[in-house]
């Protein structure tokens, strides 16, 4: 009974919710067993959309959804500005979270949230489907070797893609109401995760947003970026946009080494993922050309690193189910520490790209 797939309710027919249905129902230990929308009709074209069982549940209300006793996990893509009230009804309801990223507005309702999840003992986890791909794990190996890599000194990170017209009038990540933190949340939380992952989630010292943020008629960021300091010289920078070409790209560089690689978010192809590696590179004698030569390095998978994520959320919640397991709070610091991140830069931009200090 115990082992038995974890069933997952998904509140709310985001487009993101497309692919994570897919995900769910690709997952050898996850079931897609309910879908909820505020609109009992859009639910069930969802449903009908996306492949879901003949015997999943269609509520017309996220409350008709929670209330559900045949619900284990709860998938939540609604707009950052609405996770707070339904992250704590979903915890309230001893329900497991996989919530989409930015998990708040910011680390105060963030700490609500974690404090409901922990009172109610259930899992929480973001939905950053990059962390879950295997290349993911081979890149870090690489960073870890002294031998190759050194320390790590400075990371860039960047994502940006380009956007429409209708997109920058309609798009729910443009409208302060329901997704006020705009491309920093959306994308900047991609970067500001890569850099902390690349350093082994140290927290940097300070913060200071670049000038030339280009923000909205409703003061919603559309462009901007961000220099990192760290106490022992490390140092990063970021920039996300929806105003540029689509670029999803981390510089990693050591003092022998350097990775480097082109679709970090979200790989070029589903079942494999590349990266490129310089170990101790020079130049050749006439200065003509480099030696050795970066190598590059491709990691297959049979899982997309969407299912790989919610393989590993419904282990976990298996795993508190099954063996009486606490939940993981891995998932929870990590995080909590790239919401700081994105809070301290808000608060550079707001403060006239002042340095910003951030303490855990």
């Amino acid at each position: 009974m115990t082992d038995s797939p974890i069933r997952f309710g998904i509140i709310g027919c985001a487009d993101i919710a497309r692919k994570v249905s897919r995900a769910i129902l690709l997952a050898p230990n996850a079931t897609l067993s309910a879908v909820a929308s505020r609109s009992i009709d859009k639910a069930a074209n969802f449903a009908k959309a996306n492949g879901f069982p003949p015997q999943a549940k269609i509520f017309g209300s996220y409350d008709s959804l929670l209330d559900d006793p045949d619900i284990d996990a709860v998938y939540m893509p609604l707009p950052t500005t609405l996770h707070l009230k339904w992250a704590l009804l979903t915890a309230q309801k001893k329900k497991h979270l996989l919530t989409e990223k930015p998990v708040a507005l910011n680390v105060a309702e963030f700490d609500q949230i974690i404090k409901a999840c922990e009172e109610n003992g259930v899992q929480i986890m973001d939905g950053t489907m990059w962390m879950h791909h295997p290349r993911t794990q081979k890149m870090k190996q690489f960073l870890q070797d002294k031998e190759r890599f050194g320390q790590l000194k400075t990371i860039n990170s960047c994502f940006s893609f380009f956007t429409d017209p209708d997109f920058l009038k309609n798009d729910i990540r443009v409208k302060p109401d329901l997704d006020a933190l705009g491309a920093l949340g959306d994308e900047g939380w991609y970067c500001v995760r890569s850099i902390l992952w690349a350093a082994d989630y140290e927290l940097p010292k300070t913060t200071t947003a670049l000038r030339g943020p280009v923000l909205n008629e409703a003061g919603v960021i559309l462009e901007c970026g961000a220099s990192l300091q760290w106490g022992d010289g490390k140092t990063a920078t970021f920039h996300c946009s929806f105003l540029q070409s689509l670029t999803m790209n981390i510089t990693a560089i050591g003092t022998y080494g350097t990775l480097h690689l082109t679709d970090f978010v979200i790989p070029y192809q589903e079942h494999q993922a590349s990266y490129t590696a310089s170990a101790r590179p020079g130049f050749d004698e006439l200065v003509t050309g480099w030696t050795p030569l970066p190598s590059e390095h491709t990691v297959t998978t049979d899982l997309p690193q969407e299912v790989c994520m919610v393989r590993e959320f419904a282990k976990l919640v298996q795993d508190i189910r099954k063996n009486g397991a606490k939940p993981d709070n891995k998932w929870a610091t990590i995080s909590r520490k790239t919401q700081l991140v994105l809070d301290a830069v808000k608060a550079s931009i707001e403060k006239g790209f002042e340095p910003v200090e951030i303490v855990n």
